[in-house]
């Protein structure tokens, strides 16, 4: 193989770069040991100090990239009167003792041209390189040259094709991985696009919209880092599965600081897990809950079921029924959020029993002498509750007559579906994922508890990232709305792979219960990189029936091999399937595979697996932690494997409730090969 004549130098340059970064290290590690961090001095020495570390310690773990790569390409210009520059770019900004930048942050602007570029539209670049490199060694380089001369090479939109091809034929480790040595024109174009307003990205599989997404919020907080830093950046996933795959992209990038949720963490103090069945899903989904708790809110502001009589002293302080209903209609008057109300209630409460006093006692000592009277406790308990949205939603679903009360002449019959036994152990309460949003209403329209106050506020976000949007619910979109600052959103998913309770047809419908305050853009990822041409093509039949108005991803990767299909009996499936996957650990040596198979045979999988000695896990809270993984359909969206495995896609079509689309995101998780494996008739779509 021919070496590039250039190698050497490039590598004494990345060399010299590293120097560069291990004395900009050192540098803020005397810049930590400069502050003493000894208890005394005043206060503003102890929170100069406090300040001065924290910075210390983000800048640290900027400066920390472990295996990661330093630099990973450079751009130089076309000759001008002060003569061609040369830019190398790289995961995070370096210079050296002269502050001269000896490596410029893949977001900044003189690095734009690095990833948009193309022959037609040279953007003032003579040459672009990149680097294929393993931590600090240089493996290979990659050159484009612009101009007229070599205009033809590049008359399409992919960049960097030997370094691209390699980065998507690298093994997967069960983690994604960032792309910002090899973003394409259409990625960066979205990846800078501006803050303010809502951004739709619509892509199919492989088209790396979830990478996309995830180097826009680092790019975010590069070019707005005030405000953004201080307002925070939300990313959002469908599970814990997805997340853990995600997890190390952005501090990989340099930013530590975004978080990263499910929409069940936004949510404090609730236990979440599971699904409710598809039917509850879609009651608990609607927007017209939003209705169904605020009267049920109402419904727990309710006046005396008799008049109240409290013994004190000799006498008997007295609240009749008429006075607590003109009490809970005041404070109803008065105040928005329940929680709040509690303390109005009260006051209104005792002047009420201190009137009914004949001796000359003031309000306070009558308040203070029957504040701990059960009786008392009793009655305000009754009449207005202090709650938590777990307490609130436990009490709600355990009561039919509740229910029936805010629900029948909102809901119908549904009401009947939200009904299940009241856990009386309130450590042991668990809400499904279907809850959440029905819960963040409930926390919005009770507000936070006294004493309480900043454990319960709902924070809202500068920016908020949501992936795999297609499947939220209006009550989920909703609750995403209410932790926007200021309506910058962006939203990413495939119409294609609307799986959930809650699918979409169309963007416009989701829009609905997003942000208006300006109009939304859209954005359409168009170049399919993950998943091999053979593969897309099988997938692109199901996607006629998945979403027919829908175009497949073109595939930059026309070869690679074909799908296989294995038939097995009833009998042989479990020999055939670790069959199957001992081949495929041949195939991908180090790299992952995943079984996928509809959801109800995920158990059977497992006996299947073990009965046939196959070392494999299970696609749990903490990712792909093993090489073999039995991944359940409902979970295998947004994940990208080396190998994968489909079993019975008859069965996905027939039990899935979207089955089609379920199919589709099984098809196209792979970046190498595809195996499919089937009892009986295959299904039709893909029988040919």
């Amino acid at each position: 193989m021919t070496t590039h004549p250039e190698l050497e130098a490039e590598q004494a340059y990345i060399d010299s770069a590293y120097g560069c970064l291990d004395a900009a290290r050192q540098r803020v590690l005397s810049m930590r040991e400069e502050v003493s961090d000894g208890q005394g001095g005043t206060f503003q020495n102890r929170f100069e100090r406090d300040v001065v570390w924290e910075q210390v310690g983000i800048r640290l773990r900027q400066l920390e990239l472990g295996e990661r790569s330093l630099v990973f390409g450079r751009v130089d210009t076309e000759p001008t009167d002060d003569g061609g520059a040369t830019y190398y770019i790289g995961r995070i900004s370096v210079a050296d003792e002269s502050a001269n930048p000896v490596v410029v942050d893949w977001r900044a602007p003189v690095a734009e041209s690095f990833y948009r570029a193309t022959g037609l539209e040279p953007l003032g670049l003579r040459r672009r390189r990149h680097f294929a490199t393993r931590g600090q060694v240089l493996l290979d380089i990659d050159d484009e040259l612009f101009g007229s001369a070599t205009r033809a090479l590049d008359e399409g939109h992919v960049q960097g094709h030997g370094a691209l091809i390699a980065a998507l034929e690298d093994s997967r480790s069960g983690k994604l991985s960032d792309i910002v040595g090899t973003i394409q024109a259409e990625q960066d174009r979205i990846i800078r696009s501006e803050l303010p307003g809502v951004l739709i990205v619509q892509g199919g599989p492989g088209t790396g919209k979830t990478v996309v997404a995830l180097h826009r919020a680092a790019f975010l907080l590069y070019a707005h880092r005030f405000p953004l830093e201080g307002q925070g950046v939300l990313v959002v996933g469908p599970n814990r599965v997805f997340l853990s795959y995600i997890e190390q992209v952005l501090p990989s990038l340099g930013e530590a600081g975004v978080q990263i949720a499910t929409l069940a963490d936004l949510v404090p103090h609730v236990r979440v897990s599971g699904r409710d069945p598809v039917d509850v899903g879609r009651v608990k989904g609607d927007i017209s809950m939003i209705k169904v708790i605020r009267r049920a809110v109402r419904d727990r502001q309710r006046p005396l079921r008799e008049t109240l009589r409290v013994p004190y002293g000799i006498q008997r302080l007295t609240l009749t029924v008429d006075g607590s209903r003109r009490i809970i209609d005041s404070v109803r008057r008065r105040v928005r959020l329940h929680n709040l109300g509690r303390r109005h209630v009260e006051d209104l409460f005792f002047e009420a029993l201190h009137a009914s006093s004949r001796n000359d006692d003031t309000l306070e000592t009558v308040r203070h002498r029957l504040r701990r009277d059960p009786l008392i406790v009793e009655a305000l308990e009754r009449m207005w509750p202090i709650l938590t949205p777990a307490e609130f939603l436990n009490d709600l679903y355990g009561s039919r007559g509740l229910l029936r009360s805010a629900g029948e002449n909102v809901i119908g019959d549904d009401w009947k579906l939200l009904h299940r036994e009241r856990e009386h152990d309130p450590n042991r309460i668990v809400f499904t994922a279907d809850d959440v949003p029905v819960l963040d209403e409930a926390l919005e329209l009770l507000g936070p508890r006294p004493r309480h106050k900043e454990a319960d506020l709902i924070r809202t976000y500068g920016h908020i990232v949501v992936d795999e949007a297609q499947d939220l619910s209006p009550m989920s979109l909703r609750m995403l709305d209410r932790r926007s600052l200021n309506g910058s959103m962006t939203i990413v998913g495939d119409m294609a792979q609307a799986t959930g309770a809650w699918p979409h047809d169309d963007w416009e419908s989701l829009l609905e219960f997003l942000p208006d305050r300006r109009a939304p853009r859209r954005e359409e990822l168009t170049v399919g990189y993950r998943v091999p041409g053979p593969i897309m093509d099988l997938a692109a039949r199901v996607l006629t029936l998945a979403a027919p108005d829908l175009a497949p991803p073109t595939s930059i990767r026309h070869s690679g091999d074909a799908p296989v299909f294995v038939t097995a009996s009833v009998e042989s499936l479990g020999a055939e399937l670790s069959r199957a996957v001992r081949n495929e650990i041949t195939a991908v040596g180090s790299g992952n595979i995943a079984v996928i198979a509809p959801d109800s045979m995920v158990g059977e999988i497992d006996n299947m697996l073990s009965a046939g000695g196959v070392a494999h896990g299970g696609a749990t809270r903490q990712g792909l932690d093993q090489q073999v993984t039995i991944v359940p359909v409902s979970l295998a969206k947004g994940l990208e494997l080396d190998s994968v495995i489909v079993v019975e896609p008859k069965r996905i079509l027939d039990e899935q409730k979207r089955g089609a689309q379920s199919l589709y995101v099984a098809l196209t998780r792979s970046t190498k090969r595809l195996v499919v494996i089937h009892t009986g008739v295959l299904p039709t779509v893909l029988a040919d």
